[in-house]
């Protein structure tokens, strides 16, 4: 392991090699506020038990410590996140900057039994690549889904369209998709002949870090081969007969590129689960937010009401009838998942702290048997 680079107070002059990796003065500042000297590192890779973490230079293996399932925060490191780390033990998670975080795999289909658990993608990220193969993936309501998912974390999204070898009208969908993602760039790819590809240097400078999400099969993998300029990840040919990816990628790895920046994987996504609401649907959807203002009704519903802005945009053609569909449809999830995370301060606290008194009393328990 290389020598680490440990920080006292005060504040100091921050070294390259932890710019470069995307230190900045939001993480200087909460290793600051640590009783402590300490050492930062990022986490570029691992699962629960064992992480991968760089300073700069070589990569190591560190652990996470015990006590961080007992804090009243339960925080457990991923792939971005800033740790402090002693002895190639992680100690503390430093605050996050923001994080790309969904609805578990399988919550969507499990509303009805409680809180919807979230599951913590990346963290730290300056752009989120919404990445679509024009072929069969190819899917203006699920594009929707994936800005709701981007903005309702708090994160910038890029829409980077795949594949447009294999589309006889590239520029044509690419037109498409401007029409439904507001302001957002729209960037067309053939990451096979690497065309387009210097359009995305702009995100990739040194100490950013982008994270891709997208079906499998949608190219993420190829195209970060291609950033690179070797093949580091795995890709695998798309069905002809279901038009469906295989889950190629399967763990989700922090890889720094040649010019410098930084891209994070990520499995292929089945569903689009939300987690909370934090008023995604009106970035998503500004044109519907805007004729909502004028309705009749303060609390319309958009679907029968008299005098309703939304439904006349309908009827004239102003928005198409699958795009209000769709606008519908995730504001009732949306709602439901609000519903669910209605929960007091206080009863969060006690119920947190009464899982973590569950599981010291089983580990004394553990070792009065041992």
């Amino acid at each position: 392991m290389d020598e680490q680079a440990t920080f006292n107070h005060p504040l100091q002059t921050f070294p390259e090699h932890l710019i470069r990796m995307g230190w900045t003065s939001h993480f200087q500042t909460a290793l600051e506020e640590l009783p402590s000297p300490c050492t930062p590192a990022r986490v570029i890779g691992g699962c629960k038990n064992s992480f991968l973490v760089n300073q700069g230079t070589t990569p190591f293996s560190v652990a996470p410590a015990a006590t961080l399932e007992y804090t009243p925060e339960g925080i457990q490191p991923v792939v971005g996140d800033w740790v402090v780390v002693k002895d190639e033990i992680i100690t503390s998670v430093l605050e996050r900057r923001n994080i790309l975080v969904r609805g578990a795999a399988g919550s969507k289909h499990k509303q009805k039994t409680g809180q919807v658990k979230e599951q913590i993608m990346a963290a730290n990220i300056d752009t989120v690549f919404i990445v679509c193969g024009l072929d069969r993936d190819f899917n203006l309501r699920r594009l929707e889904r994936y800005l709701t998912l981007v903005y309702n974390c708090g994160l910038t999204p890029a829409i980077v369209l795949t594949k447009a070898d294999l589309e006889q009208h590239p520029q044509q969908r690419a037109d498409e998709v401007e029409a439904i993602a507001f302001g957002v760039p729209v960037h067309l790819i053939s990451a096979h002949e690497e065309n387009g590809l210097s359009a995305l240097d702009g995100y990739l400078a040194p100490g950013q870090t982008v994270t891709l999400i997208g079906s499998s099969g949608a190219g993420k993998s190829t195209l970060i081969n291609r950033l690179y300029g070797a093949d580091l990840q795995a890709t695998g040919a798309v069905s002809k007969r279901v038009g469906k990816g295989r889950h190629t990628t399967t763990t989700r790895d922090l890889i720094t590129l040649p010019s410098g920046g930084m891209v994070i994987d990520n499995p292929g996504m089945r569903e689009i689960t939300f987690s909370d609401d934090h008023g995604a649907l009106d970035t998503t959807f500004p044109e519907i937010e805007f004729l909502t203002r004028s309705c009749r009704f303060a609390d319309c519903s958009h679907t029968h009401e008299p005098g309703c802005q939304v439904l006349d945009g309908v009827a004239s053609g102003q928005i198409p009838r699958e795009r209000l569909d769709s606008y519908l449809k995730m504001q009732r999830e949306l709602a439901f998942f609000a519903n669910k995370e209605q929960k007091s301060a206080p009863q969060i606290e006690k119920e947190t702290w009464k899982g973590v008194s569950l599981k010291i009393k089983a580990m004394k328990k553990g070792k009065k048997k041992g």
